[in-house]
């Protein structure tokens, strides 16, 4: 698959998965709206993804967090199968990512040099 098609998977998969958390579609309850999508790997073969999810919590949240969308992995895979226009849907991994956490980090190390 060429390399402008598989960031368009990783868009899409990105857009649906921050749209089943948002909305409160996963039920689990590990699962709130601090939780953010920062980045999607697809694999060439769009075979598998790697999901990183950031959170505006705390980091057991976030912890949490991903080990419920692991959980859930099956469940929104079949929500993306319906979305996706691939041959087979990715097998999805989800990973904590503490970019967030380090942005709000350097913005108070910024405001404090200011200051």
């Amino acid at each position: 698959m060429s390399d402008i098609k598989t960031r368009k998977v990783a868009a899409k998969i990105r857009e649906e998965i921050g749209t089943l958390i948002l909305r409160g579609i996963i039920k689990d309850p590990r699962v709130t709206s601090e939780l953010s999508v920062t980045e999607v790997d697809v694999a060439k073969d769009t075979s598998t993804a790697k999901v990183y999810i950031s959170s505006f919590g705390t980091e057991r949240n976030l912890t949490a967090g991903v080990e419920a969308l692991n959980h859930a992995a099956g469940f929104i895979q079949s929500r993306l199968a319906k979305t996706l226009q691939t041959r087979n849907t990715p097998k999805l991994r989800f990973f904590d990512d503490h970019s967030i956490e380090y942005g709000t980090d350097m913005i108070q190390k910024l405001k404090e040099l200011d200051s």
